[in-house]
């Protein structure tokens, strides 16, 4: 998704190439655009003023001359990322995680608060649209500023549609229209009647969909690990997925399922057979390892717990049963992952989610390492996540900006724009 394109033709360098080549760095200056593209001086002039004339573009300091004959700094160009906000939402079964950015993923305000997924897509998405409506005034910032809407969820999703594909633990949101229910709650609580004039489309604010993994690898793949070719987060939560960000690009598969490894089944794990999983099966990961399936334990021995956020709270206390318990999912859950680390062969394996402390990971590792060959885990790191709660926000904003800033996009805009 925002890895670099070849270089383009002459005659094909558009605004939107130009666009790219700075807000990537690899060409700062006019000059550095002409070399790249091969265009003209006035080519470049040219194409450069649409970005300008449309708010994208602005000129920053100065870079040195580094020629012997000294001269004129080179003006630096650089993406004006005050033109616009992203709003995001990260939604979890029985939590929400909602706010407003700037264009390079800056959190300007954030909400979070019960939210029960089960509760199914009418009531869910109308709560979420609310509490944009009201991130956009306690920022002080008007409805027109929003250039587009991101959502993660806990289920596969078509990225074609914007909808989930039969997701275990979303009820009611199969095949649902996600984008069009949202945009529908956007405009009716934060007083917007129509299309969004600075976004250079005739449509209303674009809303994007993906899997909560998948945008919590991106983000942090994107922010943390960028030189990775072949990065993985697992998150072990209520249920258990994994995205995947190969070359910069995720990995979704045909239609949005990859990464669903909680419904791998693990028959050798003692009870899985009675383990009966929210998607009618027996025995899958998810039902013996999430944090579900750990807190269930928790209260059959008598601990309150209900959810994967209850045994995060337990961790986080020191409580012992909870420690013993997240180590042995851990376990469970490293036995899976060496299949899918000499599948994949990822340099950096990152765990996420509620369960995603030393305990946990402690497990991961005595399994992996002992299950796996020495060559798949030889250049492996297995680490944290770095953004924490905030992974998922900041990916569905980068996903609406990559969409929305992507070089034939961006003339599709411009046009709009009359610029």
């Amino acid at each position: 998704m925002n890895g670099t394109p070849a270089r383009p033709a002459a005659a094909q360098a558009s605004a939107g190439d130009l666009l790219h080549l700075v807000r990537s760095g690899r060409a700062t200056t006019r000059g550095a655009l002409q070399r790249v593209t091969g265009l003209s001086r006035a080519t470049v002039g040219q194409r450069l003023d649409r970005l300008f004339r449309a708010g994208w573009l602005r000129e920053g300091a100065g870079t040195p001359v580094s020629s012997p004959l000294g001269g004129r700094p080179s003006v630096r160009l650089e993406f004006d990322d005050a033109h616009a906000v992203v709003l995001a939402a990260d939604l979890e079964t029985r939590h929400a995680r909602t706010a407003l950015l700037t264009l390079t993923g800056e959190v300007v305000a954030e909400r979070g608060g019960a939210l029960r997924v089960e509760d199914g897509p009418e009531r869910v998405l109308d709560r979420l649209g609310a509490v944009f409506g009201e991130l956009l005034r306690e920022s002080g910032r008007d409805a027109a500023a929003v250039c587009g809407i991101g959502l993660a969820v806990p289920g596969p999703v078509d990225s074609a549609t914007g909808r989930v594909v039969q997701p275990p633990i979303m009820p009611g949101w199969d095949g649902y229209d996600i984008r069009g229910r949202l945009r529908r709650a956007f405009m009716e609580h934060a007083g917007h009647a129509g299309p969004l004039a600075h976004a250079g489309a005739a449509a209303p604010v674009p809303v994007l969909v993906d899997n909560d993994a998948n945008l919590m690898a991106y983000a942090e793949q994107r922010a943390h690990y960028p030189d990775c070719s072949a990065f993985a987060l697992v998150k072990v939560s209520t249920g258990i997925g994994a995205g995947v960000v190969v070359d910069g690009s995720l990995y979704r598969g045909i239609d949005g399922g990859a990464g669903d490894i909680g419904h791998i089944r693990v028959p050798g794990v003692p009870g899985s057979a009675a383990a009966l999983c929210k998607c009618g099966s027996y025995g899958c990961l998810a039902a013996v390892a999430s944090g579900r399936a750990v807190a269930a334990r928790l209260a059959a021995a008598g601990v309150p717990a209900a959810s994967g956020s209850d045994v995060r709270e337990l961790l986080a206390a020191g409580h012992p049963e909870a420690v013993g318990l997240a180590r042995e999912a851990g376990r469970q859950v490293g036995e899976v992952l060496a299949t899918v680390v000499t599948l994949l062969n990822p340099g950096v394996l990152m765990i996420a989610g509620d369960l995603a402390g030393t305990p946990f990971l402690t497990g991961v590792r005595e399994l992996l390492y002992q299950r796996a060959l020495p060559r798949s885990t030889a250049h492996l790191e297995i680490v944290t996540s770095r953004l924490g709660g905030r992974a998922g926000l900041v990916g569905a904003g980068a996903l609406v900006v990559e969409h929305l800033y992507a070089p034939e996009r961006v003339e599709e805009r411009l046009a709009a724009l009359g610029v």
